[in-house]
């Protein structure tokens, strides 16, 4: 683990984004977001976290 640039999007299942949640320098560690999705009807969305090299995509239920 070392420093890195991390961004945290949501995203519509037709790829548009909804949220940037996050877009900064992190040190190694474990962190947490919130979230607020008042705005946002209920369904299936997709979050791409990118830190450094690493991307991952994962889908998130909304439920209200």
């Amino acid at each position: 683990p070392s420093e890195s640039h991390v961004i945290l999007k949501i995203y519509y299942m037709l790829g548009r984004e909804v949220a940037a949640l996050l877009n900064e320098q992190k040190a190694p560690g474990i962190y947490s977001v919130n979230f607020i999705a008042g705005n946002l009807p209920s369904g299936v969305y997709l979050y791409k976290l990118t830190a450094g090299n690493y991307t991952d995509v994962k889908k998130l239920l909304l439920i209200k």
